[in-house]
């Protein structure tokens, strides 16, 4: 009861915004009330066809053609209008599905990737696998099942209770028979559908208890080989380059082996819940004849009353077996709520790293310069890794910053995006100012050239002719004309093309503050200087700062810092450069 209290606090938790808050909840609700006003119609027309079964075959033992006509003519109505309203609960239920499921994607997106939480979730080790699952797969699951169990809990629930008074009456009609006594037990049939009932469900329970974990296992690996496939095809020409083919195949199906593995387990399990309920469905068809066919040799009811008997002993003893009928669906419904819980909670953990003290806060200042006030970072377990205070870099300011690789160069970057919370201390930015980091390897949405460059830009607003414009005065004339074209340009374009577009990307944008962490490593020393030129043209009021291991940009810059490592943390020494060196504007 623990675990299923618990399951369901987190159903509310995660289903009930959809219905209470959300901008899309009337329409919801509507379809909701819909779907469940036409499941309790079919449950009333199965009670009358439970009527129609007495008359129907008291008809037919009394050969009365009449009767049989009208009752055959009944039967179809009564058929027409169930197969009428289950088509339609069926494209309700779709419906709703379809609209709960665009309102849960658009949350779980806005939470993951709302605050660079996605980034913070890596950080702290991301326990929440495989996010892109959780959105695209878990998400429709949870609505489905969460839809069709609680329809089939609701029929079951309702069925039971329009067929109990029914099963109760009958028993009087059918006394139970044995040894040709009459055995006076008031509604026996009731009890006797609720003993076997019950008798299914402890055995379902006992054998089919492990799918639980064994569902959430296998949705884990079926995730985790589906995001290593597509990794290996994100990295293909390394993979080629190293002709990694035959080593990249054998982790490959290492992991799928982890999928087959569980596979079996689950193919086991479920195999003895088959042979259980299988066994259980097939023994509930005779079991009311046995109870109740003493009384008909007996001459105690007509077959029309037996028919009616057999039939809501069905339903009931049905509705009370629900749970032996859907266990494997509520093991992996179980499972799926289980992962969305748990990427709630990574999500969460990842917000609390950016909110909870001590925390790197990033703060509009009033100067016009980016400060450090009594920075220390830290990696995500505590250890010290960067320290600096009283530092400023000024509108106008050109800064190399070097170091030995380690000392936490990068990660001094991550901290002034604000995306790096660990440690404490201030980081205070003019009010209003725009900041910018181009990394090594940019990213590039699958979109249009002018939308990959202008990213992250809305579509429309930006001028494609503009943007075509950088394009070519970064050094990319060819790919100027095919600004309108969509490809996977972080495939298509060498590592060298695509800083070339992260420069054009800085040019369009015109921060104020540009930071580039090696934006410049893989090209050629002309190459880059030209860039180097190129920025100081377009954004001479702009503080542009460098992380670079290469001598060769003490040319483009006017200030030098260095890290320097003592006792495992880094502090920031500004220093002249070795040899002097003109400053950029000069060359």
């Amino acid at each position: 009861m623990k675990g299923l209290l618990s399951t369901l606090a987190l159903v509310w938790r995660i289903a009930s915004p959809y219905f209470l808050s959300s901008r899309d909840r009337w329409p919801g609700r509507i379809l909701l009330a819909a779907v469940i006003t036409i499941e309790l119609a079919m449950v009333g027309i199965t009670v009358l066809i439970n009527a129609w079964n007495n008359a129907f075959y008291n008809a037919l033992q009394q050969r009365d053609w009449n009767a049989f006509v009208y009752q055959l003519g009944y039967f179809c109505a009564l058929a027409a209008v169930y197969i009428v309203i289950a088509v339609y609960q069926l494209y309700l239920n779709q419906w709703l599905q379809i609209r709960w499921r665009r309102y849960l994607t658009t949350v779980y997106l806005d939470h993951w990737l709302g605050g660079a939480n996605h980034y913070r979730m890596q950080l702290l080790g991301d326990a929440a696998d495989n996010p892109d699952q959780r959105i695209a797969e878990d998400i429709r699951l949870f609505i489905q099942l969460t839809l069709s169990i609680g329809l089939q809990l609701l029929n079951s629930s309702v069925t039971l209770l329009s067929f109990m008074a029914i099963l109760w009456e009958l028993s009087k009609a059918a006394p139970l028979h044995l040894f040709g006594l009459n055995v006076g037990i008031p509604g026996y049939l009731l009890w006797a559908a609720l003993v076997y009932a019950c008798l299914g469900t402890v055995f379902t329970h006992l054998i089919g208890r492990p799918l639980i974990v064994l569902n959430f296992q296998q949705q884990r690996y079926e995730a985790d080989f589906r995001f290593n496939l597509v990794r290996t095809r994100e990295n293909s020409e390394q993979i080629a380059l190293l002709a990694g083919e035959r080593a990249e195949t054998d982790r490959l199906l290492q992991r799928f082996a982890n999928v087959v593995g569980n596979w079996y387990a689950i193919m086991t399990r479920q195999k003895r819940l088959t042979f259980l309920t299988a066994g259980y469905a097939q023994a509930s068809v005779v079991f009311p004849f046995v109870l109740v066919s003493p009384a008909y040799f007996a001459n105690a009811i007509q077959l029309g009353g037996l028919m009616q008997t057999a039939n809501a002993f069905g339903q009931v003893q049905g509705a009370l077996s629900v749970f032996v009928s859907i266990y494997a669906s509520l093991a992996e419904w179980r499972a799926v709520v289980e992962r969305l819980a748990g990427f709630d909670r990574s999500i969460a953990a990842a917000r609390a790293a950016a909110t909870a003290e001590p925390v790197i806060a990033v703060r509009p200042g009033g100067a016009a310069a980016v400060t450090f006030e009594d920075l220390k970072v830290r990696l995500p377990n505590g250890l010290p890794l960067v320290s600096a205070d009283n530092l400023s870099i000024r509108a106008g300011d050109r800064v190399l910053i070097s170091g030995p690789s380690g000392t936490g160069k990068s990660t001094l970057l991550r901290t002034v995006a604000g995306v790096w919370p660990f440690g404490s201390g201030t980081i205070h930015v003019p009010k209003g100012a725009k900041l910018m980091i181009l990394p090594q390897r940019p990213y590039f949405p699958i979109a249009p050239l002018a939308a990959a460059v202008a990213y992250p830009s809305e579509p429309g607003s930006y001028d494609s002719r503009r943007v075509a414009e950088l394009v070519a005065a970064v050094g990319l004339p060819d790919l100027a004309t095919r600004i309108d074209e969509e490809a996977h340009w972080n495939r298509v374009l060498s590592v060298g093309e695509q800083q070339r577009l992260a420069i054009a990307r800085a040019l369009f944008a015109q921060p104020d503050y540009l930071f580039l962490d090696e934006a410049t490593v893989s090209l050629d020393e002309a190459a880059e200087a030209a860039l180097y030129r190129l920025l100081e043209t377009h954004l001479p009021k702009a503080a542009i700062v460098s992380i670079s291991h290469q001598r060769t940009l003490d040319a483009m810059h006017r200030r030098f810092l260095r890290l320097l490592s003592e006792g495992g943390e880094s502090r920031i020494v500004e220093h002249p450069p070795v040899a002097a060196a003109a400053p950029a504007s000069a060359r």
